[in-house]
């Protein structure tokens, strides 16, 4: 099992795909690092050698932020607009979607089940 910023990746997959299941990296940035450290599209992780998971892993410390980082950058971005007050801040506040999606029908996901209102029969 390889082992890159602290996750272990699946062995039998291709190295792209495989570099994905690291929190932080999707298939675009997985591409890149792949290109970056010469590795051909079609080796799989259990064909590395300890050299190339060296370079795959100085790539990624040196010019990406995964994983616990990232967690941590997210978590203070919304405590950041909790603090300020504003508008997104609010919607955070209230488990209310934040990007400007409608709420008056959908967004259940964030709002959770719904709520029956007394006397609202219509």
């Amino acid at each position: 099992m390889a082992r890159i910023a602290s996750v272990n990746i699946p062995t039998k997959k291709r190295v792209e795909i495989a570099l994905t299941y690291i929190h932080g990296i999707g298939r675009t940035s997985a591409k890149s690092i792949c290109d970056r450290a010469a590795i051909p599209d079609e080796r799989r992780v259990a064909d590395l050698s300890e050299d190339e998971l060296t370079k795959i892993r100085e790539i990624i410390d040196a010019d990406f932020l995964v994983e616990g980082d990232l967690r941590r950058k997210t978590s203070m971005d919304i405590k950041r607009y909790l603090d300020l007050g504003c508008l997104r801040g609010l919607r955070h506040r209230r488990n209310l979607p934040v990007r400007g999606q409608r709420t008056h029908t959908n967004a259940r996901t964030r709002k959770g089940p719904a709520k029956p209102i007394a006397g609202k029969k219509k």
